[in-house]
């Protein structure tokens, strides 16, 4: 990708992304980290792991279609084959032997964003969302792309309305130990915390789309 893809615009509105990033830090440290620490006191950790070998092997759709959108079938084919490993040897995907499958153990993983990115579309504002966090103009339309491709989106459409609320917390939860530790230590010696989540989160997607 070109440098103006990959750079990000100036932060128009940082008094407000300022603003909202407070309230995400309150938030984080007095709701988010608390039950971060319950789900990792009650939940063992390779029950936890299982759990997000899961929720990842769901989101197979998302990297296939992605990968077949930036043209490259090859990739398309490494993730088919790594859920196929996942959900039949193990077992519905709560194991991953594709990590120890030659050819599919380090398969870099595509979204709508890094797919936006591949096709030349810079970066645009950056803004924090409440709760979400950081995010960029073209990640947030890569968040209602990758949201539309998510097959745990249409679960309520087969499953009690129960699962409409089970899921998603249980999605939520799973993953707040590893945001928690990611948040840390983006945060943990920086004199702007907010400066600091900026320039970590872009670092990581510019990566994430130079792989």
């Amino acid at each position: 990708p070109s440098e103006s893809t990959n750079s990000v615009a100036s932060d128009p509105i940082e008094p407000m992304n300022r603003g909202t990033f407070w309230v995400n830090h309150q938030l984080y440290h007095y709701v988010f980290l608390p039950i971060s620490d319950v789900y990792k006191t009650v939940v063992p950790k390779l029950a936890r792991k299982s759990i997000d070998n899961v929720f990842d092997n769901a989101r197979y759709p998302i990297r296939v279609v992605n990968d077949l959108l930036q043209g490259n079938p090859e990739r398309a084919g490494q993730e088919t084959a790594k859920f196929f490993v996942n959900s039949t040897y193990g077992l519905a995907g709560l194991g991953r032997p594709s990590d120890r499958t030659p050819g599919l153990e380090d398969v870099p993983a595509a979204d709508t964003g890094i797919t936006l990115a591949k096709w030349g579309v810079p970066n645009g504002p950056y803004f924090v969302i409440p709760i979400l966090g950081p995010s960029t103009a073209r990640d947030t339309v890569g968040l209602i792309g990758d949201y539309g491709l998510n097959p745990l989106t249409y679960v309520s459409i087969f499953w009690p309305y129960t699962w409409l609320i089970v899921v998603p917390t249980t999605n939520t939860v799973r993953a707040l130990p590893h945001q928690m530790e990611v948040y840390d230590a983006a945060t943990g010696n920086a004199l702007d915390r907010y400066l600091a989540v900026r320039t970590a989160y872009i670092q990581y997607r510019n990566a994430a789309v130079a792989k």
